[in-house]
């Protein structure tokens, strides 16, 4: 009974070493760290993984190995090795790996992001860029973007200013996150959930519960997730994701209904990206999956990654108050103390976009590119890439190696003024948007929003450490994850330095 019991324990594990050794004999694989029978690297990993992986390339060298259980996957960690991945060789590596959690919420890729490479990807992303992502769509957004962001001066204004309050620290993080969930919901839906007094209605709740319980039933499968054999110990909860997606759906077409009643009362379509769905679906042959993928993506895509980049670069200008002060001396020259920024001063801001993008290169939001897949064997640096193995470009590393940027470390914008770096996929040393055929549709969305808050956080106020705290000892460690919160979210000390009339938001209702 005992051995009937602790031979499966023994067989698994012989034949993942028989897997192991067919692969290295037969192919050339890049170097990496031992992996151990079943699990592979998966217990050598450490919680932040990019930082691990950058680590590791400077002993097994730029291109890397790593098993995640039975799965190969490959890292690469310089700028020529990201070109060869994401353009010498973009076609073989253009499909994307599906865990069983992206698999059921993508409907099995009928979606964007988790789509495989081929005539759906190409059909979908052709309409994100020519309609949803078109330039003339982005400006005529623009209002509800420059409206959040006065929302938010409004309330930073609002508690910095109060009586109790005088002098104290605030929590950035949650005045970001509201412009985050509001800029991307008024976007994708037509909607604000909040009101003016901050009170959020019935449907916003049930969105806000709907992206919650996705994250929790998706990071519940993580382990089996990448030991096939073990899956047996896990099983898919069918009817929890049956549900979540029933859910999921029936928001959206709840609000897919309000906007084709008011369409067909006002006799046209809105800018919004719901709208522009519906109303060209049949030019593009999208069906209601895709609709509801789309959405979903935009959604997932920009509601963190917007909060986290303008956190972190907040945290770099108090950390270089020269940098602060030099970047509100040109917003005082250019726009003065007598009107608030707008998107169309971007053009007059170069100091400005250049802090940006400097936050960008030390601290992109998803400091490991989503995984590649290979959908052909292919070589990378003369290394075998088998078909099946995953491909992860380190961004992170690649923007601080020090091969191609002079002093990687320090948070210095005027590096831009002396070489002018493209960021949305042109140049291999700087990919927050990532690049070729999977690089980000809403790159200049995500640019003009950074630049935006960053750029009205500057203007109406000075920004400190808390109170007996000085800017060394400000936390800049990063929160395990796909996406890279600060471990420590940043708390500081604002100080306003406008006219109080300019503090009041600009509410636009479109």
């Amino acid at each position: 009974m005992a051995f009937s019991f602790l031979l499966p324990l023994l067989f698994f594990p012989f034949i993942f070493l028989l897997y192991q050794l067919y692969y290295r004999l037969r192919f050339r694989l890049p170097p990496g760290p031992r992996p151990w029978p079943v699990v592979g690297n998966l217990y050598d990993i450490k919680p932040v993984r990019f930082r691990c992986f950058a680590e590791w390339a400077q002993s097994y060298g730029p291109i890397i190995s790593v098993w995640f259980g039975s799965t190969l996957n490959v890292i690469v960690s310089n700028s020529e090795l990201a070109k060869e991945v994401l353009k010498d060789k973009d076609q073989q590596l253009a499909d994307r790996h599906r865990s069983r959690s992206a698999a059921k919420f993508s409907r099995d890729g009928k979606d964007l992001i988790w789509a495989d490479y081929g005539p759906h990807y190409v059909k979908v992303r052709k309409f994100c860029t020519v309609e949803l992502f078109s330039p003339k769509r982005l400006e005529g957004l623009r209002p509800i973007r420059e409206d959040e962001v006065s929302a938010m001066v409004e309330s930073i204004y609002g508690d910095c200013t109060a009586p109790d309050n005088m002098g104290k620290s605030l929590l950035v993080r949650k005045y970001l996150g509201a412009v985050a969930f509001n800029n991307i919901t008024r976007l994708a839906f037509g909607k604000r959930f909040v009101n003016s007094e901050g009170i959020m209605d019935k449907q916003g709740q049930e969105f806000k519960a709907i992206v919650s319980n996705g994250v929790k039933i998706g990071a519940s499968l993580s382990m089996a997730e990448h030991i096939p054999w073990l899956r047996w110990m896990f099983p898919l909860d069918e009817e929890a994701f049956a549900k979540h997606s029933a859910r999921r759906d029936r928001l959206t077409r709840e609000i897919m209904e309000e906007h084709t009643v008011a369409r067909e009362k006002s006799g046209g379509a809105k800018q919004h990206f719901f709208d522009a769905l519906l109303t060209l679906k049949d030019k593009y042959d999208l069906s209601e999956d895709t609709i509801i993928g789309l959405l979903w993506d935009m959604i997932t895509a920009g509601m963190d990654t917007t909060a986290i980049s303008v956190e972190w670069a907040m945290a770099e200008l108090i950390k270089n108050p020269r940098v602060q002060q030099k970047a509100q001396e040109e917003l005082d020259r250019v726009i003065g103390h007598e009107r608030v920024m707008t998107e169309a001063d971007f053009s007059n801001l170069p100091y400005l976009q250049s802090v940006a993008k400097e936050a960008l290169r030390l601290h992109p939001p998803t400091p490991l590119m989503l995984p590649h897949r290979a959908n052909a064997k292919v070589k990378i640096s003369g290394y075998d890439i088998p078909k099946g193995s995953n491909v992860h470009v380190n961004v992170w590393a690649v923007a601080r190696d020090p091969d191609v940027w002079k002093n990687p470390l320090e948070f210095r914008p005027e590096r831009f003024f002396e070489e002018d770096v493209d960021m949305k996929g042109h140049d291999f040393r700087l990919l927050p948007f990532g690049a070729g055929r999977r690089v980000c549709p809403g790159a200049q969305l995500g640019i003009n929003l950074v630049t935006s808050m960053i750029g009205h956080l500057l203007h109406h106020f000075n920004w400190a450490p808390p109170n007996g705290v000085s800017a060394e000892e400000i936390d800049m460690g990063e929160n395990p994850g796909m996406v890279t919160y600060m471990k420590t979210p940043l708390e500081a000390v604002p100080t306003p330095r406008l006219p109080a009339n300019l503090y009041n938001r600009v509410a636009v209702n479109m």
